[in-house]
């Protein structure tokens, strides 16, 4: 049986213009090569699941616009259930207008629009697949009254919960406490525990009820997982990177499946790292994402 994954979150479409140097103020350049791309956090870690068999819903909004039928072919291909993704008459697709020069410096002005604008009603017709979920994964690029109440919806109907805090931000601790995964970075767990420099003080700061553990992903160091019961590092797969934008995605992604297939918390961790590494080999970020098999294949090689 598939692993059933609920992905509550963002899309916004990646509009990126390469360059030799930054443009200074009232300055007008020009750019070399400019792309286009499937973006967003919620969607590249559906994407993720998706690719590695998982059978998966996405929950969120698009605008009426030219980029939001881009994302709905986009996910329609991988196999995503958009059923529940809602038309926002009033407010535009979530873009993201990304320069590099050619050193690979970036600057990126992420403009969320309809993003934000997920309601309660969203997600309560969707309240019957949630339900059917093994696991719900949510980020921070949606409006956090959202973020609390899909967990809310969630815990209610038995179903386990991925709050992965990305891009970093605060969050009250019964929020918090509302997660059974907490999978920060190193800068979200900065942010999101008030701490910063003990790692692991950091991440215990977190868990204020039985049945949560965090996972700080570490990036080269690999993963640390702390809860009730122990602690521990998984470490990273040894790959040739050569863009690691949407790692933090594809190890959620990853990561959300094996636990929705039954897997223990380090085999659960350990394909995190596999699906991330993988992602990393390639450019971009959602279609970096690698298959079932291509994991397999890396896992079994180890």
């Amino acid at each position: 049986m598939p692993a059933k994954i609920v992905v509550v979150g963002s899309f916004n479409m990646d509009l990126t213009a390469y360059m030799e140097k930054m443009p200074r103020p009232g300055e007008t350049l020009h750019g070399h090569t400019f792309k286009t791309g499937p973006g967003g956090k919620g969607s590249n870690q559906a994407v993720a699941a998706a690719r590695l068999g998982a059978e998966v819903t996405f929950i969120g909004r698009v605008g009426e616009d030219v980029f939001a039928q881009a994302a709905l072919d986009f996910w329609k291909g991988e196999g995503i259930n958009t059923e529940y993704v809602a038309r926002d008459p009033a407010n535009a697709t979530g873009v993201a207008p990304i320069w590099v020069d050619d050193n690979g410096e970036n600057s990126i002005v992420v403009v969320l629009g309809a993003n934000l604008k997920i309601t309660k009603a969203d997600i309560n017709k969707a309240t019957h697949v949630i339900a059917d979920a093994d696991v719900v994964v949510v980020q921070l690029e949606i409006n956090y009254d959202i973020v609390e109440y899909v967990m809310q919806v969630a815990k209610a109907k038995g179903v386990k919960t991925i709050l992965n805090p990305a891009p970093a931000g605060t969050l009250a601790a019964d929020v918090i406490a509302l997660a059974d995964y907490l999978t920060p970075n190193e800068t979200e767990l900065e942010v999101l525990s008030g701490r910063s420099g003990d790692y692991l003080a950091s991440a215990r700061s977190l868990l204020t009820r039985k049945g949560q553990t965090v996972v700080v992903t570490l990036g080269s160091q690999g993963a640390m997982w702390l809860n009730a019961e122990g602690q521990g590092t998984v470490p990273i797969f040894k790959v040739k990177a050569v863009d690691t934008t949407g790692a933090g995605d594809a190890f959620n992604g990853g990561f959300a499946v094996a636990l929705g297939e039954g897997k223990s918390l380090e085999e659960a961790i350990r394909f995190g790292n596999a699906v991330a590494g993988l992602s990393v080999t390639k450019m971009g970020t959602a279609p970096s994402m690698p298959t079932r098999s291509e994991v397999e294949a890396l896992l079994s090689s180890h």
